[in-house]
């Protein structure tokens, strides 16, 4: 509690009002409206501002208490708090009223935190503000309001009384000093009017950079925004007003929002959201419990990221279905649990470490729900080094700092967050980081002409990744640091996969010409002959490349989809979804805003590393869709470009010359001359050649004696005891035997032991910096495009079989596989774990399918039939058995160890093996034909 303190610094007083609150209504309100009134008489006379603080102790009498600890009181309605300020009306003069109104401010009902609470308890706040305009040459007597027993009614007191503030008290002003006390009004009103200059003063002169913090906090310390990071949004009720200026919430990559309003659906935010992109929409117990929302079921939530998920955590009478509490304290208890479980899903299952930021825009008074949120997200993220907080209003931003501190400090919060800048400043500021916000992408039509395409419409096709006319064109090139080119183009060379960015700095010579290789423009002319309808009228035609691994491929398929972009629509297909969604988003790609359907430019579409089932679903239901329309066109409907690797990519191209293209390590003379230039150029450019490593192996068209002395060179002086050197082998292995494969950042980290973010840690904080210098040459980071994840895997095959070799030394691959699956940081972390588990399935069982481009039709997969030759039978039994263990005795496991020994000749173990196997799964045909092949 305290006295007067320059005015603007509200005084306190206490008051513990714990049996007060447990009275009824009317000894309740009296009560109540008796403190505040006194208290605000005596603040408004002084002309200070205060709050009283109902559920804190004022003093002594109970031992178990200190003077000012905080107690809380339990609240049966709070609306009993409210209405009780009607006494204003009763207890002041007529004439003051209205500016007693102004002044006392409704109460604030502020959580009290307690981890071994068993009931839920606020303190119970009242705010007063006489502010010279209001209070100027007027003093405030009053009636104070008592509850008389006898009667049981509430009567004022008999005479209206003037009270101040004294210490830490307000008393009443003895007759003998009205006088004096009513004439040194004036000189309180000077002063009051002094005090509120000299405040708006020192807030003008501490106002900080708001805009240059809110930028580095929202881009992770860029200046700029690009699609590298998304945003988890947390907000509450948005004012019909605030609508206008949460323009640049349509324009940032939401992945989810967590909403507090109850109205949101109907007038608020996400009605306004919803008219601009795509969105799911989940109760907040749905969205935690996955197996309601896998539908259809899938080995990650692919199904999340298509569009923004929005997940409403208000209204108790449709948020529990069946779950619903009668008492508030139950019903808060639920809604936490529920939210818990919706956190560490996304924080542990869904999203990668780094690659999100939750954004709390707090627009109206906060509850305590919303401050759950943050306690829960604060926990898993470790710290407040990915959160922002947002808020115009200081008021709502103190609320929250002060329930928000059971978690971290004020100073902390106080980091991450930008308080008091107007919404529509926050709105005008982000739009302007963005790549662009003033025109949407563009597709062409059929009569040469172009379309818009809204994200909300391009959301809807999420199968398809589409690439527009002006792809890219929404990139400030002036924001774009010259240090992010370099590294976009270094990538390329260094054996990421190549992306639209390329392309584009290509175009604006802000980066070197992308080589055309003569497969690029072999496959050009074959698909000028399918346009010009040369061979058989097929509605889908097809058009192959197959591809030798890290020759290229990928990159010119990719290159053919850029130079047609603006002839023909083009998107890249997401096998990741089935055949019939893909053909409904081609379909409605094709038609989007063409007048006549049989006129439709032709779609472009690039499907790659795919299985030839999928892709002949694909066709026959495109197909199926077209024959429906009963329309004939000398042009085919849908190209389907298809990308695939093979180990003999010539003699596929042979099979089917009219529609294939092959694609070589093998360069041509003039293919020679241009990769030469191409890497004079970029030594020129002091590119060490250890930075571009795949680029300078395609010059030399990847000679094995050139792969085997690179690699030789690198491995020097290398640490074969180091865990990063470990990690080397584990990786070469599994690109060596499994197409794409990769190993999780996330893995990487639990793998050498780097552990959690601290809360400031900093955020230039990567794996390269923890690696040797062998492995950072070695390794290239990926992102997978569908579920963010950041992974590695070294940058070509061929140079992960010859590290293979050269740092196995005379260890058998059986016992390095064998030293992999008892690693239990790897098999036992969490995130991106199904991908892992998947390509260490493939590493035992996946085999080599001619019809996938392989050159040849394996019994095993490659790494078992290596064992088997280079080592025994036995030792590649032995690794299956230790995998069928450790993988959760799967039945397939079981299969292989069956056919295993019966090619073998080891019956008695092949029947065992196969009866385990059907016990796990007994209609599987593949299964019973193996058990059929071992009584053969």
């Amino acid at each position: 509690e305290s006295g007067v303190n320059g005015l603007i610094t509200p005084c306190h007083e206490y008051k513990s009002f714990d049996i007060a609150a447990q009275l009824n209504k009317t000894q309740l309100q009296s009560k109540f409206a008796c403190e505040v009134i006194r208290f605000a008489s005596a603040c408004m006379n002084i002309r200070t501002n205060g709050t009283i603080h109902f559920g804190i102790m004022d003093s002594v009498e109970d031992k178990g208490w200190k003077h000012g600890q905080i107690v809380g009181i339990k609240v049966k309605e709070r609306e009993y708090y409210v209405d009780a300020l009607d006494y204003i009306e009763r207890c002041f003069s007529e004439n003051v009223q209205e500016i007693a109104r102004k002044c006392i401010h409704p109460p604030v009902f502020v959580e009290v935190i307690s981890k071994d609470a068993q009931e839920q308890r606020f303190v119970v706040e009242v705010d007063i503000e006489p502010t010279s305009s209001l209070v100027k040459n007027r003093f405030f007597e009053v009636y104070l309001p008592k509850y008389n027993e006898g009667s049981q009614k509430v009567t004022l007191t008999k005479d209206r009384a003037l009270y101040q503030r004294l210490g830490a008290k307000s008393e009443p002003i003895k007759h003998n000093d009205l006088a004096t006390f009513i004439h040194g009004l004036q000189d309180r009103d000077a002063q009051r009017e002094k005090a509120e200059l000299s405040s708006a003063e020192v807030q003008t002169e501490v106002s900080q950079n708001l805009g240059r913090k809110l930028s580095i906090l929202l881009n992770d310390g860029k200046s700029y925004m690009d699609d590298s990071l998304r945003y988890i949004l947390v907000t509450n009720r948005c004012e019909k007003d605030d609508l206008n200026y949460i323009n640049f919430l349509m324009h940032l990559n939401i992945f989810c929002v967590f909403d507090f309003d109850e109205d949101s659906n109907v007038s608020g935010l996400y009605s306004k959201y919803k008219e601009h992109h795509a969105t799911r929409s989940y109760l907040l117990q749905d969205f935690s419990n996955e197996s309601k929302i896998s539908n259809p079921p899938s080995q990650k939530p692919l199904y999340l990221f298509d569009q923004t998920s929005w997940i409403f955590c208000n209204g108790r009478s449709d948020f529990l279905g069946d779950e619903k509490p009668s008492d508030e304290n139950t019903w808060i208890r639920t809604k936490k649990k529920y939210l818990k479980k919706a956190i560490t899903r996304i924080c542990d299952e869904i999203l990668p470490k780094r690659s999100f930021i939750v954004i709390f825009l707090l627009l109206s008074p906060v509850q305590k729900p919303l401050v759950d949120t943050f306690q829960e997200f604060y926990t898993e993220m470790n710290g407040t080094e990915y959160i922002v907080c947002i808020a115009e209003s200081r008021e709502n931003y103190r609320k929250w700092a002060n329930l928000a501190q059971a978690s971290c400090s004020i100073a902390t919060l106080e980091q991450c967050s930008i308080v008091g800048m107007k919404l529509s400043h926050v709105d005008a500021t982000i739009q302007t980081m963005l790549p662009s916000t003033a025109q949407p992408r563009h597709l062409p039509v059929s009569t040469r002409g172009l379309c818009a395409l809204p994200s909300l419409e391009e959301e809807k096709l999420f199968s398809l990744e589409i690439l527009c006319v002006d792809q890219c064109d929404d990139i400030k090139l002036d924001l774009l640091p010259e240090k992010e080119i370099q590294e976009i183009d270094q990538n390329f060379y260094r054996g990421r996969k190549i992306i639209w960015e390329n392309f584009w700095l290509a175009d604006k010579r802000r980066c070197g010409e992308i080589i055309e290789r003569e497969a690029c423009k072999d496959a050009s002319k074959l698909l000028d002959d399918i346009l010009r309808g040369s061979r058989l009228n097929y509605s889908v035609a097809k058009l192959k490349i197959f591809h030798h691994p890290g020759s290229g491929g990928s990159t010119i398929a990719r290159q053919v989809l850029w130079k047609r972009r603006k002839d023909l629509r083009c998107a890249i297909i997401k096998a990741s979804y089935s055949p019939a969604t893909v053909c409904e988003h081609a379909l409605a790609f094709r038609d989007y805003e063409e007048k006549e359907i049989s006129h439709c430019l032709p779609v472009l579409l690039l499907i790659e590393d795919y299985d030839e089932d999928y892709l002949e679903e694909l066709r026959n239901e495109l197909m199926d869709a077209v024959a429906t329309r009963k329309i004939n066109s000398p042009r085919p409907y849908f190209i389907l470009m298809c990308c695939r690797r093979s180990n003999d990519p010539e003699r596929l191209c042979k099979i089917s010359p009219l529609d294939t293209v092959a694609v070589t390590h093998k360069l041509t003379d003039s293919e020679k001359s241009l990769f030469r230039a191409k890497l004079e150029k970029l030594k020129q450019k002091d590119v060490k050649p250890e930075f571009i490593l795949t680029f300078v192996l395609m010059c030399e068209e990847f000679n094995e004696t050139y792969v085997r002395d690179f690699v030789e060179h690198i491995l020097q002086d290398i640490d074969h005891s180091s865990r990063d050197t470990c990690l080397m082998r584990y990786v070469a292995l599994l690109n060596f035997y499994v197409p794409n494969s990769y190993v999780s950042v996330s893995h990487c980290e639990a793998f050498l032991g780097l552990g959690v973010y601290t809360e400031r840690k900093s955020r230039a904080y990567d794996l390269k910096s923890h690696l040797s210098e062998q492995a950072r040459m070695i390794f290239i980071e990926l992102r997978e495009s569908t579920t963010y994840i950041s992974s590695v895997r070294i940058i070509h095959c061929l140079v992960a079989k010859e590290i293979l070799h050269q740092l196995s030394g005379n260890e058998p691959q059986s016992q390095l596989a064998m030293t992999l699956l008892q690693e239990k940081m790897l098999f036992e972390n969490r995130f991106g774990r199904e991908e892992f588990i998947k390509f260490i399935r493939d590493l035992f069982i996946r085999r080599d399918k001619r019809s996938r481009g392989d050159n040849t039709d394996t019994l095993f997969s490659p790494f078992i039939e290596h064992v088997c030759k280079a080592e025994d039978c036995e030792k590649a039994i032995a690794v299956l058995k230790a995998a069928y263990e450790l993988l959760g005795k799967d039945h397939f496991f079981a299969q292989q160890l069956a056919r295993l020994h019966y090619n073998n000749e080891k019956f008695e173990d092949a029947e065992y093996w196969a009866r385990v196997a059907k016990s796990h799964s007994p209609y599987d045909s593949y299964i019973l034909d193996t058990e059929g092949q071992v009584y053969r």
